[in-house]
């Protein structure tokens, strides 16, 4: 389903597996599953925060997943009209906040990109969560660009390889403070076939 939707194009929200109801359904089970490959069970984190539009139906996907294992997770939006949160309080909890589509390429169809490439808004985005009360314990996506390198897979190894694993360095907007934080997606893009970043979007 991820192949269908990404090789061929420079960019896309994945709308064609988080509005598919076994695309959104796997989708929760396998990000639930990365994260706690790479240490963070649901006993690690309470909630999880869609930084985009794109992340909305993946977050309620992981919630729904979680429920479905008898786990209790929670879901929330990043809201940048009034920099705060939209969902249930996240105050004293430990959150991942989470994307479709993850990538340091210069693409500019969703605000997580442009902060990859230029480190701005994804910091405020962890300065909004650090002042909510809350405590930003990972930043993950569904697919992912970001340095490093796959974990038990290479590159071409199938739609079914996974995982990349890295870190992101994030300057708090209010007082300079700087962090470093795990970044884990399910499937690395160089296991699809995108476009060039200069090809339009189909």
């Amino acid at each position: 389903m991820l192949s269908h939707e990404i090789d061929g194009r420079a960019f896309t929200e994945l709308a064609g597996v988080s509005f598919d109801h076994q695309g959104a359904e796997l989708a929760g089970h396998v990000l639930l599953d990365t994260l706690e490959d790479a240490g963070y069970s649901t006993d690690d984190f309470d909630a999880v925060g869609a930084l985009t539009a794109a992340a909305v139906p993946f977050a309620d996907a992981m919630l729904h997943a979680a429920a479905s294992r008898g786990q209790d997770l929670d879901a929330f939006v990043m809201d940048f009209v009034y920099p705060s949160i939209k969902g249930p309080s996240i105050k004293g909890k430990r959150v991942v906040l989470l994307d479709a589509w993850l990538s340091e390429k210069s693409f500019v169809q969703t605000s997580s990109l442009v902060t990859l490439r230029h480190g701005n808004e994804l910091s405020l985005d962890c300065g909004i969560v650090s002042r909510e009360g809350a405590e930003l314990v990972a930043v993950a996506s569904l697919v992912g660009g970001v340095g490093g390198g796959m974990d038990g897979a290479q590159a071409g190894g199938g739609p079914t390889a996974r995982a990349l694993r890295t870190k992101l360095e994030l300057i708090d907007p209010v007082d300079d403070s700087r962090r470093t934080l795990p970044f884990i997606c399910a499937y690395d893009e160089r296991l699809f076939s995108p476009a060039a970043a200069s090809e339009p979007q189909r």
